[in-house]
């Protein structure tokens, strides 16, 4: 039987294939070697196979990046905010030598051939709008401005995550995030 980490490597190692090949060209057995975790581990917890992992793989990022966004809000700026997470996928970029970028954005590019996995990321997407929208709302914007923020935000840095990975370069991650600071900065 395997060892009660295995679940949560398995979870960790799906989410890095997943951030480098996307979730239909990453095999169960590629998972199996980043996990270290024993074969007999992807059937035993996860039994519906591949897409039941996805599906949980990206829900367990999705609530690591809701759960760092909780914590910078007791204690950031909206323009701190933004740095840490243009920070995050900056550093990934930089890293990974520009291979790896978000499973959140992996799942939605894919998500007829996974469908639990694209469920997951369109809560994801969800909690950190609603995230974002309330602490913008607190700090003084009207609703519907906090809410749009919190959209623009999200959706200019996975979009720009995306194409710095193209292009090989932090260049349009750093030009969205001096933007979103200027935008979230902006008087009330």
């Amino acid at each position: 039987m395997a060892d009660p980490d295995s679940r949560t490597l398995m979870l960790v190692g799906a989410i890095n294939a997943f951030r480098e090949h996307g979730i239909a060209t990453t095999s169960l057995t590629e998972i199996v070697e980043r996990s270290g975790a024993p074969r007999g581990s992807v059937y035993h917890y996860f039994p519906e196979g591949k897409g039941q992992l996805a599906g949980e793989a990206v829900e367990y990022f999705g609530r690591g990046i809701s759960a760092a966004i909780s914590s910078m809000i007791a204690r950031s700026t909206p323009a701190e905010i933004v740095d840490a997470v243009v920070d995050i996928y900056r550093n990934t970029l930089l890293e990974s030598d520009f291979t790896s970028s978000c499973p959140i954005a992996a799942a939605a590019v894919e998500g007829a051939s996974t469908p639990a996995a694209l469920a997951a990321a369109g809560e994801s997407f969800t909690s950190w709008e609603s995230l974002l929208t309330s602490f913008f709302w607190q700090q003084g914007q009207p609703t519907e401005t906090a809410a749009q923020w919190a959209t623009v935000v999200i959706a200019s840095i996975e979009g720009a995550l995306l194409m710095a990975k193209a292009q090989r370069t932090t260049a349009p991650l750093d030009r969205v995030g001096t933007h979103l600071k200027e935008l979230v900065s902006a008087p009330r």
